[in-house]
């Protein structure tokens, strides 16, 4: 609603972005400062504070005597200390101080805050006054427009008639657009000392429609939050049915704020939520936890019993750095059952770690004292199994002065692990390592290493430990480790196919005398597989407790193209062993044998539009390819294909258990269109059969997880649509559809 005659509000809307905050063209006459005038009413002086000293600059300057008024015409601007006002006319009354302002009037404050329109009238202290046909631009950002308004001597306005909105009027090729959304108001109050708008009979608008009423509303316009209700989430699923949740925010202070809500469901009793975060000196920390009671879930079958029982969870973490060395992480994740997170929709982790990590970080030493414990939202996995480890203890010191010409690095280990039912394991080490680079003038670059460890172990109840070769002898073991290691890599360049290419030869050379591997227990050290980024390792385990032993050399290559927007790269290479080890290299992880496989990766990036990575491992006897990755991403951030495959085929009858075949696909994509919208999907299959793991029942097509959705995203706003279907039952999260409606007002402060 508006006068007859003013422009809409939308119209004003618009102006604030087309004025901009550009430089003024001042051009014309400069005259005196009107404060120093000396003809001024002596009378009048003392009835009034003494005024501001204000300049002007304007085309024509009229002065009646008789009235007493200055008028000035044609790209006037005044200007006191750090305000301005820039209009088509300029009227000053001197006899009452009043200042009038018209034709496409801006006034900035002292805050930097901009006014625009079409009259303002300004006392002799230039403060604005009564105004018409307004538009404030904030500074911190959003802008006000009104019908009228009038500006206090404290700096508050007060504006009638009112529509807000924090989205921006024109699009990024500077053609206007309608705000995506905006508050209406009867009267609009803005505070710039506490940066804040109030709202009297609000209403919220999206794409122009009147939505809901927003009684009490206020915002601050510096983005920071303020109390209030958060827009609620609106789900469909097939394990809870209809689901609405409703939040209401806290803000406690500058630095801490909690969230509280609840989640009401047709198929499931309600659940309720909270959230405390908190910025402190030495760091920041946060608690959210849900909660609710219902039937309770068996942890091995996930079938619900006929007891009603507390089901929740809880996360928290925080870190803090106490001085320029000693920091603190600590996290904290605990679910009442396995099936609770996915269920409600909140994770689909299928384990949870709980950590504990203070850290001394200096220029040459590193120290950690660390605790783990995890627990496993596997149906059928027995928690007893699951391993905690602490105390874990790590030393690390670089010596100042070289050895040898080479760098010296020292390292204290220890660590504990614990199970409830399952072997208990306790290790400390001690390790010193040499390492001496060179470039030769012919330009190889030559690194020299040798290394010696020393381990002790202590375990106990080993045979509860299924798999054999990771159970170690019980009680008491010590083994001793040395290694010695030459690498060589010989970089040739040179241009090729317009640009510039790198063609780098390497080959290294490692010896070790034989190890006590099987004596002690394997915890850390199990999933090894021969890859792209372990081919050059000194030690292709990824832990401490197994080491390769013997002699090996391993060679390849890497090659590189680079032309502007275009980057390819390439590596390749083998290891060949001097002896055969079946101990702890078993079948399938390509070092088995006396050759190893081949392994490799390459890499195209084509400017910010393709990336493509392929990374493989050929068996060496017949190319058959024994592991095959490939991710590839095409197009921008709005419109996008992603699909990533990967197919694990090791070659072996029946392998141990971090050593199972398996073949999936996933792909993603989104469509933008019109703008700001977009449509996007994205899905998983398991292509896993039983050929290649008997355990399975698939056929080597199935589907885990499709989702299918349609969203609007701009500078403030973001919505969508979702469907997801989940293939797979576990417990009470079972299989079926889930919809999902989602609002945001970004700018607005809401989710």
């Amino acid at each position: 609603m508006h006068r007859p005659g003013a422009p809409a509000l939308p119209d004003l809307l618009l102006r604030a972005s087309r004025a901009g905050a550009g430089a003024l063209a001042l051009a014309g006459l400069s005259v005196p400062t009107l404060a120093q005038d000396e003809t001024v009413d002596a009378a009048s002086t003392e009835q009034r504070q003494e005024p501001r000293a204000i300049d002007f600059e304007a085309d024509v300057v009229d002065y009646d005597s008789g009235q007493d008024v200055v008028s000035a015409r044609g790209n006037v601007v005044l200007r006191s200390e750090d305000q301005s006002v820039r209009a088509d006319v300029v009227r000053w009354d001197r006899s009452t101080g009043v200042i009038e302002a018209i034709g496409n009037v801006r006034f900035v404050d002292q805050d930097g805050n901009q006014l625009y329109s079409s009259s303002v009238e300004l006392t002799d202290k230039f403060e604005a006054g009564a105004m018409e046909d307004l538009l404030l631009a904030l500074r911190e950002g959003g802008r006000l427009a009104a019908e009228s308004g009038a500006r206090g001597e404290d700096g508050t306005i007060v504006l009638d008639r009112a529509a807000y909105t924090a989205c921006s009027v024109t699009n990024p090729d500077g053609c206007p657009k309608d705000p995506s959304w905006r508050i209406t108001a009867e009267r609009v109050v803005y505070d710039p000392d506490e940066r804040r708008v109030r709202f009297r009979g609000a209403y919220l608008e999206l794409f122009g429609a009147r939505l809901l009423p927003l009684p009490g509303l206020s915002v601050r316009t510096d983005g920071g939050a303020i109390s209030g209700f958060l827009v609620p989430d609106i789900r469909l699923s097939e394990s809870n049915g209809l689901e609405m949740t409703g939040e209401y925010y806290f803000r406690l202070g500058d630095n801490k704020d909690a969230k509280l809500g609840t989640s009401v469901y047709t198929e499931a009793p309600p659940m309720v939520f909270g959230q405390y975060r908190q910025l402190t000196e030495k760091g920041a920390f946060q608690i959210t936890g849900y909660g609710t009671y219902s039937r309770r879930i068996s942890d091995f079958t996930g079938i619900a019993t006929s007891e009603q029982d507390f089901r929740g969870y809880v996360d928290a973490n925080g870190t803090f750095q106490f001085d320029e060395n000693w920091s603190l992480n600590a996290s904290l994740r605990l679910a009442s059952d396995r099936t609770f997170l996915r269920r409600y929709d909140i994770s689909r982790d299928d384990r949870l770690r709980s950590i504990v990590e203070l850290e001394r970080i200096e220029s040459d030493s590193y120290f950690q004292l660390a605790g783990y414990a995890t627990q496993t939202l596997r149906l059928n996995q027995d928690q007893g199994q699951v391993p905690m480890a602490f105390p874990v203890l790590d030393y690390r010191k670089r010596l100042d002065e070289p050895v040898l010409g080479g760098k010296v690095e020292m390292q204290l280990n220890t660590l504990a692990i614990v199970r409830d039912v399952g072997q208990d394991t306790q290790r400390a080490f001690a390790k010193v390592q040499w390492d001496l680079r060179k470039i030769t003038p012919m330009g190889q670059v030559v690194r020299f290493t040798a290394l010696a460890r020393g381990d002790v172990y202590h375990s106990s109840q080993n045979a509860l430990t299924q798999t054999a070769i990771y159970r170690g002898n019980p009680g008491w073991q010590a083994r001793g480790i040395g290694l010695a290691a030459v690498d060589v890599q010989w970089p040739f360049v040179g241009p090729a196919f317009g640009g510039t290419q790198v063609f780098t030869p390497r080959v290294q050379v490692v010896a070790t005398p034989p190890i006590r591997n099987l004596a002690v227990p394997n915890e850390d050290a199990r999933a090894i597989d021969l890859e792209d980024s372990n081919l050059f390792a000194l030690n292709r385990f990824p832990g401490y407790d197994r080491v390769e032993d013997g002699v090996r050399i391993t060679y390849g290559f890497d090659w590189e193209l680079t032309r502007p927007g275009l980057r390819v790269k390439t590596t390749l290479g083998q290891s060949y062993r001097l002896d055969k080890d079946t101990d702890i290299l078993v079948d399938g992880t390509g070092l088995s044998e006396r050759v190893s496989d081949f392994v490799g990766r390459t890499e195209v990036r084509f400017r910010d539009f393709v990336s493509l990575t392929h990374r493989y491992r050929l068996d060496k006897d017949n190319l058959a390819i024994r592991r095959n990755e490939f991710d590839a991403t095409i197009g921008s951030r709005r419109t996008y294909f992603e699909v990533g495959y990967l197919r694990l085929d090791r070659d072996i009858a029946q392998g141990i258990e971090d050593l199972q075949d398996r073949e999936e696909v996933r792909a993603a994509a989104r469509l933008a269109f019109a703008d700001y919208w977009s449509i996007f999907g994205a899905g998983v299959v398991n292509l896993t059969d039983r050929n290649e793991d008997p355990t399975f029942i698939s056929d080597g097509f199935e589907p885990i997880r499709t989702r299918l959705g349609i969203a609007y995203e701009d500078d403030c706003l973001e919505l969508g649509f979702t469907w997801r279907r989940d293939y797979v039952d576990q417990g009470d999260a079972r299989r079926g559809d889930t919809f999902q409606f989602y609002f945001s007002l970004k700018s607005l402060g809401f989710r």
